[in-house]
């Protein structure tokens, strides 16, 4: 009885509507709570009592931009180590495992070294080594103890247990009861004080199954790896997300250890948590838990921007797939003071089954059985993409598809869109807000998300502020300024007949 309670408080906090006021900044910003530690690393408490439940979003601003040629994937692998405990958690005997888990390092380095000797490497010497690197991680394993640290949240009533990796950052977020609000700073400091790696490597070959099923098994994996590469020539966000291959094949332990020293600090950290939460024993927990993690190192800004476009960049993929059409726009980040009126134009002409793609390609052209388009891809923290695609439909090409695409792009360009339709672009908008404001754990990702990509949470809300200032001019002289051919990359997916 006392879980199915727990969990019904859990749903309530998580789905419970927000009344209309929450919309408003000045109002909202009486419930907020906010503080940094010594160490630098910032707080932000939103109080909702109305029931017993707390959400919590750890951000850390760290991504596959912050990748070097040679460990592209290693950010969304490490997302993958936060979560296989510390040196208390997720072991037998530490000591024993700490030693065991340097002979799998040791003879891993020297299976690599043999491996890159190529044609001249020992074959038996290579039969040798990788049995000596089996072993080695067997005798690891004997000491883990799996998933220990979603158990300890799950027998205390936590909910939602996961994580993401993204171009721009990795976040981490569940749900407990209130009266478990310690448990988080517990568990949570402790995985960013002391992680231990363990099973590295098993959880290496998962990664590289992810990839092999999002892209090198799906046609539209690969066009989109292939889109980002030809419409960047500089900035990470041309590289795959998910790694490269090769570069997974030859990550290492020590690549993932020196990735979080320089990455996961305490001023790249910034936890929100939306609740029944007190701020003063949540500022009190936040100290003797996390104030425990030292400042580290300051990572080097990313300094590398995107060089403008200077014409028309076209690619093609063949693969046993219908035809599958992608067109980007290199537009600025989300600080952009016109980043507002992407989101209305987003909404005009891309924004679902009312949008003008959707009615003009699929519904009366009959060309596609799906439309549309979003701003801010691969990210959103640095200059970025508005992308548009379609699915053509049986007997239909990619070439009729983008013919018509680009017709309504122009339409943009050279008409003004009616009030009716920026009108209820702006309606959208503040239902969104709604939507998003509609549970804790909603609350706390929106606020995580816009304090560290935009500088202030308070963006959230001013957001929508500069939705309700945009103009029809306005829409026009976005799409005049971004979206011409000279700043235009165009992929296509091609059919290739199952006999080659």
């Amino acid at each position: 009885m006392r879980k199915k309670i727990l969990g019904a408080c859990l749903f309530l906090g998580l789905m419970a509507c927000v009344p209309a006021a929450a919309q408003n900044l000045a109002e909202f910003e009486k419930t907020v709570t906010e503080f940094t530690l010594d160490n630098g690393m910032g707080f932000i408490l939103v109080e909702r009592h109305q029931v017993p439940v707390v959400s919590f979003h750890m951000y850390a601003d760290v991504g596959a931009v912050n990748e070097d040629v040679g460990i592209t994937g290693l950010a969304h692998l490490f997302e993958h180590m936060a979560f296989k405990g510390t040196t208390d958690i997720g072991t037998t005997d530490y000591q024993k495992e700490k030693e065991a888990l340097e002979k799998v390092d040791q003879t891993y380095a020297a299976l690599q070294a043999e491996r890159w000797k190529g044609e001249e490497a020992d074959p038996a010497r290579l039969e040798e080594l990788e049995a000596a690197f089996r072993q080695a991680q067997e005798e690891a394993a004997q000491y883990v103890e799996s998933n220990e640290l979603a158990q300890a949240i799950e027998q205390n009533g936590g909910v939602g247990l996961n994580a993401t990796t993204g171009a721009d950052a990795t976040r981490y977020f569940f749900s407990l009861p209130s009266n478990k609000v310690e448990l988080w700073f517990s568990l949570e400091s402790a995985r960013f004080f002391a992680p231990v790696l363990r099973e590295f490597y098993r959880e290496r070959n998962v990664v590289m199954e992810e990839r092999r099923l999002r892209v090198e098994s799906q046609p539209i994996g690969k066009l989109i790896e292939e889109f980002l590469s030809v419409a960047y020539r500089a900035h990470p966000y041309g590289r795959s997300g998910i790694g490269w291959r090769s570069d997974l094949e030859n990550l290492t332990r020590q690549h993932a250890e020196e990735f979080f020293r320089l990455y996961y600090t305490p001023r790249n950290l910034t936890a929100v948590l939306v609740g029944d939460v007190d701020p003063e024993e949540a500022r009190r927990l936040a100290e003797l838990y996390f104030g425990r993690i030292p400042a580290g190192p300051v990572a080097e800004p990313l300094w590398t921007e995107e060089p403008p476009q200077e014409g028309e960049r076209r690619t093609s993929l063949y693969a046993q797939s219908q035809p599958i059409l992608v067109i980007g726009y290199h537009k600025p980040g989300i600080r952009d003071p016109d980043n507002a009126v992407f989101d209305a134009v987003q909404d005009i002409l891309a924004g679902g089954r009312t949008s003008r793609l959707y009615r003009s390609l699929v519904q009366e052209k009959k060309l596609a059985v799906v439309a549309g388009g979003f701003s801010g891809f691969p990210g959103q923290k640095y200059p970025n993409l508005f992308l548009f695609f379609s699915v053509a439909a049986a007997g239909k090409t990619n070439e009729e598809n983008e013919a018509a695409m680009l017709g309504e792009i122009e339409r943009l360009r050279t008409e003004l869109v009616t009030e009716e339709e920026l009108t209820r672009a702006k309606q959208r908008a503040r239902a969104q807000l709604i939507r998003q404001l509609g549970s804790n754990s909603g609350v706390a990702g929106q606020l995580a998300f816009y304090e560290v990509a935009t500088g202030d949470w308070r963006n959230l809300f001013r957001r929508l502020q500069a939705i309700e200032q945009v103009t029809r001019e306005d829409i026009q002289r976005v799409a005049r300024s971004y979206f011409t051919e000279g700043n235009r990359t165009v992929a296509y997916l091609v059919p290739k007949p199952a006999e080659e």
